[in-house]
């Protein structure tokens, strides 16, 4: 059931080095806030999950808290690469770090098998790809029904999942609206789960019909974080900021720039 917790706590109660971490939100909702307590904290050896790895990731990666990612595409939208990310592949600066790529569909695939409790997932694709070759989670499987040849990929089980929302109720329930990505899936699939809001209120209130509600049962901790998405954004309170994104191409590019922003803008910065 969830309990409120500050941000600090939460993130010390539940992430440990070495574990697998999952930062989930597609477009807007990414939880920037979350991952900079995990910098904060210090962090180390985690082998981080996402979709899309974007500035989230290539922050993490750069500060030296992550061995691996799994995920499938990468980059800065619409700007160009996550230079941090290049160069612990390329240069092994901070770390080495260990990529397992997949295609988009097989993250999602593998995210609804984790919140299944399924032990892996199942879907046509990779036929006439070279990923299988070089990620042995990639496994070719007769249906039993029909013989057709599909792809399999484990399911998404993290130690942590972390989400961003827009609104959580005194009792823990939590409310997405706008572009839905996988987050309630994450929650359901992680054995444990840190999700950040922008309020608590006394009631959800009305929704769109594009909306989602995870249930407080399945969340570990609620944590209120006022634009904990940004510089992503959280629809119907604050907007992208595009700026940022171009900029971070800049920060990102120089080994002591980036370190400069970091120890300003995440190691110099308090948790809620």
């Amino acid at each position: 059931m969830a309990r409120l917790s500050s941000l600090h706590d939460a993130v010390a109660a539940e992430v440990r080095d070495g574990m697998t971490v999952a930062l989930e939100g597609f477009t807007h909702l990414i939880p920037f806030a979350a991952a900079h307590e995990v910098i904060r904290q210090g962090r180390r050896e985690l082998t981080l999950v996402r979709m899309t790895p974007d500035l989230i990731s290539d922050q993490l990666i750069g500060a030296g808290c992550a061995s691996a990612l799994v995920f499938s595409w990468g980059g800065n939208p619409g700007v160009g690469s996550l230079h941090r990310l290049r160069d612990a592949v390329e240069h092994g600066w901070p770390h080495p770090i260990v990529l397992v790529e997949h295609a988009h569909a097989a993250m999602a695939a593998a995210w609804e098998a984790g919140a299944a409790n399924l032990p892996f997932a199942v879907l046509r694709g990779y036929a006439g790809t070279d990923l299988p070759s070089v990620n042995d989670q990639i496994a070719a499987i007769r249906c039993p029904f029909t013989d057709e040849e599909l792809a399999a990929v484990p399911a998404h089980r993290p130690d942590v999942g972390i989400v961003h929302a827009q609104r959580a109720d005194r009792d823990g329930n939590v409310l997405l609206e706008g572009i839905i990505g996988v987050q309630k899936e994450v929650v359901l699939a992680s054995a444990r789960s840190i999700v950040t809001v922008e309020e608590v209120v006394d009631d959800l209130g009305p929704r769109s019909m594009n909306a989602s509600v995870v249930p407080g049962w399945a969340i570990d901790h609620v944590v209120v974080a006022p634009r904990g998405a940004h510089p992503s954004y959280a629809h119907g309170y604050y907007p992208r900021d595009n700026a940022f994104y171009v900029a971070w191409d800049d920060i990102s590019r120089d080994r002591t720039r980036f370190t400069a922003w970091i120890d300003e803008h995440v190691l110099g910065a308090v948790a809620a």
